[in-house]
């Protein structure tokens, strides 16, 4: 047999260009070949799993007549709908009867619901009400101004038809919990699937931290997995309402990334946003403190990940930022327009507001000093540095606000044991706010209060885990759970609703976010403060560990570093000594 090399060879090349599409294609890399060129497009980064709920929290009918077979839906399905007509569940409504059942899923999720139905006699579309929750009385809800349940950011209750033998997906909200109601009467809707679409990106959680104290393993635990929900396409403040990038919010939502994730294209992707939407000399979402945290969260970030190439794309902005935020003193004294802001629970106290402001101005032109440095702008860095020391001979007034007492020690206006003594301590972990918190447990560890930042963290952050919580929340008082039930019950006759009956300003009520990232300061400052982690030399390229145990026996954990993981363990000896056992990858040299 004569073979004709030229189109054998021509017929190879073909069959490897198909298979390489093919494989680029199931990869994810492109397009299928029907789409041209002309398509824009933008893939997503993030994944979806399917939850099956974990139990059913209430029905209307406990008769077995209007709601039948409910835990069918607490099986395993396959999201596919078929003629096998066996393991379902019945909704069948009459003139009275509207029937409904409320499912729990079991932690908090961002994302929504698919619903595969049977196939009653009718075959019309059948209208159900659905409503997400992050708590069961949320759920339970109606979008009134009562209770200040709304679909502000997040469609969470609606109406919708469902198909005859079909599916059906929708939803884009944080939630728990779900209600579904069958609307029409004299209907029948036989589910076979209700399950949850978790959307997430699929990452390692490189960092870890584990003690001898299993509460503080589940507070660290709890808050790496509230930022976890909040980066979706961006890096979010809450996945029910402040679906948003705000700039500050985000500074602790960094620190628990740099923690736990490591580097992440979310944060870069969500400061460049928010620079771009705002030309000077406008304030990030209109805060001047918000564009004070860009310039912070940029010195942490390069800390970190020692990234120069991405710290020189943000040189232009950040010089000329620097030379307004100059421009904003009066008598070496801050004099910032835009809303003036620090946290909700402070935005009360305008002297507080004035001294945290004034200190946020020296933590951040010392910050734009170090960046300027780095940047080759010296002359942009001796102004900075000597605006900021000008600016420290002044030393305002802390007005009893725990915000500003945190700020004024972490930027060195005051010693951190007097903010700490006279001020952060007092009442122990009482008007604490779930944001500024990380910023008073900096104060407290810098005043080597490290008992008093241990025990607030396990009586605060801890005191949402009493109350079901999943994830970190929008802002929190202890007082609140005196007489509370819990996230996950129907509120019983006499009892509070921890989060219908509570909450302020914007989150007043069911309104209030119960996933909230600035919430997750516990879970970098136990990784820095106890596992004793700080970066010396930008990139990780130098850390110091130095442990600070208080009254834990032992603790253990991982740090991301650009370079790899970095393994600790510490040890308290019965003389009181630590002993430290540490192994990081080559090219991380560590200081004790």
């Amino acid at each position: 047999m004569k073979f004709n090399f030229p189109v054998v060879k021509k017929y190879v090349a073909l069959c490897v260009g198909a298979l390489l599409a093919m494989h680029q294609f199931a990869a994810g890399q492109q397009l299928p070949p029907i789409f041209d060129k002309s398509y824009q497009t933008q893939r997503d980064s993030r994944v979806r799993d399917y939850l099956t709920a974990r139990r059913i929290v209430w029905t209307s009918d406990k008769t077995g007549t209007s709601v039948v077979n409910a835990q069918n839906l607490l099986k395993k399905g396959t999201g596919q709908a078929d003629l096998v007509h066996k393991n379902f569940c019945t909704l069948i409504s009459d003139d009275q009867a509207r029937p409904g059942i409320v499912f729990d899923f079991g932690k908090e999720i961002q994302g929504g619901i698919q619903i595969i139905t049977d196939q009653p006699a009718n075959q019309k579309p059948v209208r159900i009400r659905v409503r997400f929750g992050e708590s069961v009385s949320e759920a339970m809800s109606e979008i009134d101004t009562i209770q200040g349940a709304t679909n502000d950011h997040a469609m969470r209750d609606f109406t919708i038809e469902v198909p005859w033998l079909g599916a059906m997906q929708v939803g884009n909200s944080g939630f728990r919990f779900v209600r579904i109601d069958l609307i029409d009467a004299n209907r029948e809707l036989q589910l076979k699937e209700v399950r949850a679409i978790f959307e997430y990106r699929d990452i390692a959680y490189l960092g870890s931290f584990k003690s001898s104290d299993e509460r503080l393993n589940q507070i660290w635990n709890t808050g790496a997995y509230t930022v976890h929900l909040n980066m979706q396409e961006y890096l979010w403040d809450g996945i029910k309402r402040d679906r948003l990038v705000w700039v500050g919010d985000m500074h602790p939502e960094v620190m628990t990334i740099n923690t736990v994730f490591g580097k992440n294209e979310v944060v870069a992707k969500s400061l460049d946003q928010a620079r771009d939407i705002t030309p000077l000399p406008g304030w990030m979402n209109g805060i001047s403190a918000y564009s004070m945290w860009w310039v912070l969260i940029h010195r942490d970030l390069y800390k970190n990940q020692g990234d120069l190439e991405y710290l020189r794309k943000q040189q232009k902005y950040l010089v000329a930022l620097l030379d307004l935020l100059m421009e904003k003193t009066k008598d070496n004294k801050e004099n910032l327009d835009g809303t003036r802001f620090l946290d909700w629970p402070s935005s009360e106290n305008p002297k507080g507001i004035h001294a945290g402001l004034h200190a946020m101005m020296v933590m951040t032109l010392q910050a734009g000093a170090e960046l300027c440095t780095i940047l080759d702008e010296p002359a942009q860095a001796a102004k900075c540095k000597n605006a900021a020391a000008q600016m420290s001979l002044y030393v305002p007034d802390m007005n009893g606000s725990k915000q500003a007492a945190a700020l004024m020690a972490l930027a060195g206006l005051i010693p951190a044991e007097k903010a700490n003594a006279e001020v952060i301590a007092i009442g122990d972990c009482e008007n604490f706010s779930t944001f500024y918190g990380y910023y008073m447990l900096e104060a407290k560890a810098k005043a080597k209060d490290y008992t008093g930042a241990l025990n607030c963290i396990r009586s605060y952050w801890g005191g949402m885990l009493d109350m079901g919580a999943t994830t970190f929340w929008e802002d929190f008082d202890l007082k609140w759970t005196k007489n509370a039930a819990p996230i996950d019950e129907l509120v019983p006759a006499g009892k509070d609703d921890i989060h219908g009956d509570f909450g302020a300003y914007c989150y007043k009520n069911l309104r209030h976010s119960l996933c909230h990232g600035w919430a997750s300061g516990p879970t970098s400052w136990l990784t820095e403060h106890v596992l004793g982690v700080s970066v010396v030399e930008a990139g990780c390229k130098t850390i110091r560990v130095q442990a600070n145990l208080g009254d834990l026996a032992w603790v253990e954990g991982t740090y991301p570093t650009p370079l790899g993981v970095v393994k600790i363990r510490h040890e308290k000896q019965t003389d009181g000594t630590v002993k430290s056992m540490i192994d990081a990858p080559k090219g991380v040299k560590v200081l004790r």
